[in-house]
């Protein structure tokens, strides 16, 4: 389909998806509107129709990817700790860049920006997801609590990332254990080690086929 040919809210996302794409794996400073948009097969001038200046367009991509983090009904430490497992999965997927929004903020290196506020937001909302988890667990402290567990999280981002070892998110499931256990809450053997977890997942995804 050609771009002129799309409706608006179409072309927006289409933009949108673009940006992501090459925002995340060049870098927000790296690539310009007209890079995006020479490769939409739009002109500029027809993007910032859309999107009224770069600054804006890096504020509707990043506000694309703040996206909340549910709850299940799993047992809420099998939840956090399953939280580095996904970890570990996408940082060994070829595309793995780090956290858009902490790039974000260290390539434009504004404190006023509305990025950082998203950036803000975001950590928060993790750290929040967290929190209500531990609540559950009724450990002390909770609060503190979820933002040491961020900070294993944050740590492990950038290890990775440097390192390029997706297991950086294997020790910090460890620690985030050790620390969840001196909290006092219970974890259950079967998702404290590697093959449990694989072996508890497999019977979980069995069981949701049998459902279906």
């Amino acid at each position: 389909m050609a771009a002129e040919s799309l409706g608006r809210l179409e072309m927006q996302e289409r933009i949108l998806k673009t940006a992501d794409r090459l925002f995340y794996l060049q870098g927000i400073r790296a690539v310009g509107v007209d890079t995006i948009a020479a490769e939409i097969g739009i002109s500029k001038r027809t993007l910032y129709n859309y999107f009224t200046s770069k600054d804006a367009l890096i504020v509707a991509y990043l506000s694309r990817r703040l996206k909340p983090t549910k709850t299940t009904d799993m047992p809420p430490a099998e939840q956090i700790l399953s939280d580095f497992d996904r970890l570990e999965r996408a940082f060994a997927s070829a595309g793995f860049r780090g956290c858009p929004f902490v790039n974000a903020v260290a390539e434009l290196g504004k404190p006023a920006h509305a990025a950082t506020k998203l950036a803000v937001a975001f950590k928060e909302q993790r750290r929040t997801w967290f929190r209500q988890l531990l609540a559950r667990l009724d450990v002390p402290d909770p609060d503190g609590l979820a933002t040491q567990l961020m900070l294993l999280v944050d740590g492990a981002i950038a290890a990775a990332l440097v390192r390029g070892d997706p297991k950086m998110a294997r020790a910090a499931r460890e620690a985030a254990r050790v620390l969840l256990i001196s909290a006092g809450a219970q974890i259950s053997a079967v998702v404290a080690t590697a093959e449990g977890r694989s072996k508890h997942r497999a019977g979980r995804e069995a069981r949701r086929r049998r459902v279906k």
